[in-house]
Parts: C-alpha cells; sequence; structure tokens
C-alpha cells in the first residue's frame, strides 16, 4: 500500500520574523545615517547658541530683572559703593512696579531726572546696541557703571509733604517724625541739614540716600524742590538682594520709615481685628470640644 507523501512543514513564523528584523535594522540604519547627516557641525551650533544666550539675556533684563552696579557711597552702610571697596551689584526687580507704585521705604533704581545735575562722566556710548554690551560688562566688571541710573531710597510719595527737620534732627512727612534704622553716620555727632517743606505731587517721589550727609537726592538735585523730585515713570525697578561679592550676600531691606506715622485708626487695625476673630474662635473651639466627648463626659488624658 502507497504511502502518502506529507509536505514538507515550512516554519512561517520564524521566517517572517526575520523578514521584519532585517527590515528594521534596515530602518535604524537609515534614520541613523539621516540623524548624523543633519548634526550641525560645533562651530555651526556655537554662534546659534550666543545668540539665543543674548536675546534671553536681553529679554530678562528688559522684562524681568536686571543686574546694577552701585558706584557711589549716598547709601551705605546699606548698600556698599565706598571709595576704595568692590561695589555691590544688586539685583533689581523689574516686575513688582507693573502692579503697583513704588512705597515709602523701597530702594528703587532710575534713571537720572532731566531736571537733575549731569555728571558729564557717563561714558556710554549713543548706539543702543553698543550701549547694552557696556551695561552688560559693567556687571561683571568689565566696563564702568553708567552715571544716569541712580539708586535711592523712596521718602516720600505724591501727596505728601516732607521737610526736615524736628527738635531731634529727625525728617518729617506730613508732620510726623520718621523711624530710619537703615541711617549711616560716619560720625556719631553729626546731623541733618534742614531744607524746607515740600509738596510731592501725584506721579513724583522725594527720594533721600541712607548715607543722609553724603548723598546728593531730592534735597540738592536741580536746586531742591520740585526739581528734585523723581518721576515715577523713571523707576527701573525695586533692589531686592546683594548678589556680588559673595561675602555681602543679603536682601536689601524696605523698612516703611513712615510706620511710626501711621493714623492712630491704621495703628489699632490688627488689634480690632483680632479681638474680632477671638469670639468666633472660642466657639469653634468649645464645639469642637464637645463632639470629641460624648454625653458631657471627659475622655481619660
Amino acid at each position: 500500500m502507497a504511502q502518502a507523501e506529507t509536505a514538507p512543514t515550512v516554519d512561517s513564523g520564524t521566517v517572517g520574523s526575520g523578514a521584519v528584523d532585517g527590515a528594521a535594522d534596515g530602518d535604524d540604519v537609515a534614520v541613523k545615517a539621516k540623524q548624523a547627516k543633519k548634526k550641525r557641525p560645533f562651530w555651526v551650533e556655537l554662534p546659534i547658541l550666543i545668540a539665543l544666550a543674548l536675546l534671553l539675556t536681553f529679554l530678562i533684563q528688559s522684562f524681568l530683572a536686571r543686574v546694577f552696579v552701585i558706584p557711589s557711597e549716598s547709601m551705605e552702610q546699606t548698600l556698599h559703593g565706598c571709595a576704595g571697596c568692590t561695589g555691590d551689584r544688586v539685583l533689581v526687580d523689574r516686575v513688582v512696579y507693573y502692579f503697583r507704585d513704588p512705597a515709602p521705604g523701597d530702594v528703587v533704581v532710575f534713571e537720572r531726572p532731566g531736571t537733575w545735575d549731569h555728571t558729564g562722566l557717563d561714558g556710554r556710548s549713543g548706539n543702543p546696541l553698543v550701549s547694552w554690551f557696556q551695561d552688560l560688562g559693567a556687571q561683571f566688571g568689565l566696563a564702568d557703571p553708567s552715571e544716569e541710573d541712580v539708586v535711592k531710597r523712596v521718602i516720600a510719595v505724591g501727596g505728601q509733604t516732607v521737610e526736615c527737620c524736628d527738635d531731634q534732627n529727625r525728617v518729617l512727612v506730613d508732620g510726623e517724625p520718621l523711624d530710619e534704622p537703615y541711617l549711616y553716620r560716619m560720625y556719631s555727632d553729626a546731623t541733618q541739614e534742614d531744607f524746607g517743606a515740600v509738596t510731592v505731587p501725584p506721579g513724583k517721589l522725594f527720594v533721600m540716600g541712607d548715607n543722609r550727609n553724603n548723598s546728593l537726592d531730592s534735597r540738592k538735585q536741580g536746586g531742591g524742590g520740585e526739581n528734585g523730585l523723581v518721576p515715577v515713570d523713571n523707576v527701573i525697578g525695586k533692589a531686592r538682594a546683594i548678589i556680588l561679592p559673595p561675602s555681602r550676600w543679603r536682601g536689601v531691606g524696605d523698612h516703611n520709615p513712615q510706620a511710626l506715622s501711621a493714623p492712630a485708626w491704621q495703628a489699632g487695625i490688627p488689634a480690632g481685628v483680632g479681638v474680632a476673630a477671638a469670639w468666633p474662635t472660642l466657639w469653634l473651639g468649645r464645639r469642637v470640644r464637645g463632639i470629641l466627648t460624648r454625653d458631657g463626659k471627659r475622655t481619660p488624658r
């Protein structure tokens, strides 16, 4: 009896898998070759990276924050800029004044108003691009800081009247003495110079240096009076922190010198809030205690 011949079997799964793997390997090689072909050489990428870094630096400095060099001693000891010492580099917040105006006690950096005396020492180029590079270099000590950017403390704002001094040699705002723990006097018996009352119009600031006897500020600039005031629009930002040198790392205080001269009703607000909050707090405490103790019986301690 003739035996039926069986057809040879073919492991289709094995053959198919090999074909797929071969195709995948071919695709990987093609992709890698394409990537290698597209990769730019370093000398081409370097200028692109530099351009992106400069663009980001420009955007951050223009809209978010910027580093300024303190070139004078008018803000000693809050900010160092004394002759013979390393001038502080301060980080200036440009965002805060998008939402509010400068307030008393803020240490602000601003462009020198046209009414102020000009030193004639500013070596900035008239070309905006070159001037920007000079500003950038000044932050790292590679160029002289601009004499047209000034840092002072806000003493009075629009609507207030400032004058000096009372019988304790304190500056007065709206007739009330200021609390100024940041003042620096080279000599313990040094006193502030008197100046007449100046009423600050809306949109202007009366500014002074913490080194009160060695600061050309709103008292004297442009002959004093309204010429010494700083337009709010000239303010670049608020000094937040000293970032260089490392030994001087710290925040820049913004103590409100008018805190002691607040109206009595404002000074009583915290106490009033405390009294008002005491009653509901006491009631809530009793309710919670009642829930935790069933039928008026306290749980053992």
